[in-house]
């Protein structure tokens, strides 16, 4: 057994909504004493590198209101009930930009907020796309921004790109596609 692990006590639904799922849980810390952990449960999602028939990268461009900014980000959306990480890329990929993938190739797991939340996100390299029908949820609002994989990088490194898995989807990009 780890010295560093913690076991928890009990749990508390905090809030349910149709997103999210706060908890408050009690735990037994190594040391033996006891604290509390508040976190979101997460039914984790997927993440889209969308290489366009062009070569260019379909980066969106959407308001996020928690952060009260437009970001520039990849496509991306969280797991329906019974849906694999591959089936929510795959209606993610149609539903904000309006492309099917010929083939999807799994990149690496990530896991954004691990201070509060217990998402984990697959990211996946979609290519050989077919344009369909933009199909967004009538609560979402974007804008398609194709790109050269250097400038969306170099947009990474000078501050411009702050959504980490942009961040990390762009730069595993880079390396799997032009071997840098």
């Amino acid at each position: 057994m780890s010295k560093l692990k913690e076991t928890r006590l009990s749990t508390t639904q905090v809030y349910k909504g149709s997103f999210l799922d706060v908890r408050r849980d009690q735990v037994s810390l190594p040391n033996g004493k006891t604290s509390v952990r508040e976190w979101i449960n997460h039914p984790g999602a997927a993440c889209i590198i969308p290489v366009l028939p062009n070569g260019k990268i379909a980066l969106i461009k959407q308001y996020r209101y928690p952060v009260q900014a437009e970001m520039i980000e990849l496509p991306a959306g969280k797991l329906d009930v019974g849906e694999t990480p591959e089936e929510c890329a795959r209606r993610e990929l149609e539903e904000e930009i309006g492309y099917s993938a010929g083939k999807l190739t799994f990149v690496c797991n990530i896991h954004p907020a691990i201070g509060f939340a217990s998402e984990k996100m697959w990211i996946y390299i979609a290519e050989d796309l077919t344009k369909t029908t933009d199909n967004t949820d009538y609560d979402e609002f974007l804008e398609l921004i194709p790109m050269e994989l250097d400038e969306a990088v170099q947009m990474v490194w000078n501050g411009k790109i702050t959504d980490v898995k942009t961040i990390i989807g762009l730069l595993w990009a880079e390396r799997l596609l032009f071997g840098k």
